[in-house]
């Protein structure tokens, strides 16, 4: 467990950065993404951030990087 704000931002960032990388990485479902990367502590909300921060986004049942979510991984 991070001990300060910045220590769990760094965690979350890289964590976040884990999670572009496995879209990317592949065709995945919305269900195979939730299913690997769903979260139930409220401290480690990778999954919903990215929906709310527009990196990613669910078409036609696959889950892809948005144009935000792809300039991130840059």
């Amino acid at each position: 467990m991070p001990d300060s704000h910045a220590q769990l931002a760094a965690q979350n960032a890289a964590l976040t950065r884990q999670l572009l990388e496995f879209i990317d990485g592949g065709r995945h479902t919305y269900a195979e993404a939730l299913d690997v990367w769903h979260s139930h502590c409220p401290r480690h909300t990778i999954w919903e951030d990215a929906l709310e921060a527009g990196l990613i986004d669910s078409d036609g049942g696959l889950v892809r990087l948005t144009e935000a979510g792809r300039a991130l991984l840059g």
